[in-house]
């Protein structure tokens, strides 16, 4: 499947450009309570917390890139995705199809391993 690739915008109005990094991921999610976009996308960077908007304006929407129109109907609540370019206003985000994630403790096996023997 071709990848799906947003900007993400506004960022002067939150933390700036600096905090990203290429392969950090986000977490998108609608935000219902928008008074200007019907259609908007919130970024979030944890655990700094909101950090831009999914661009929805055909003056913000960087050739080959969805706008948060498009996008908005392809997922629920929330989706993910992939820091892939950063500029000094925009940073370019690649879609997650899907997410499985292994979560390691320092020292300990993964958490989703049932074999784990509890006498050891």
């Amino acid at each position: 499947m071709k990848p799906i690739y947003v900007a993400i915008v506004g960022l002067s109005n939150y933390f700036g450009a600096k905090i990203f990094k290429p392969g950090q991921f986000l977490r998108l999610v609608k935000d219902f309570e928008n008074d200007y976009d019907g259609e908007a996308i919130m970024a979030i960077l944890e655990p700094v917390g909101a950090v831009g908007y999914v661009a929805n304006s055909v003056h913000t929407v960087p050739l080959g890139c969805y706008s948060a129109g498009r996008l908005y109907d392809t997922f629920d609540t929330f989706a993910y995705g992939i820091v892939r370019f950063v500029t000094k206003e925009v940073v370019i985000v690649e879609i997650i199809e899907q997410m499985q994630v292994e979560i390691y403790v320092d020292g300990e096996e993964s958490l989703f391993n049932d074999n784990i023997d509890e006498d050891e």
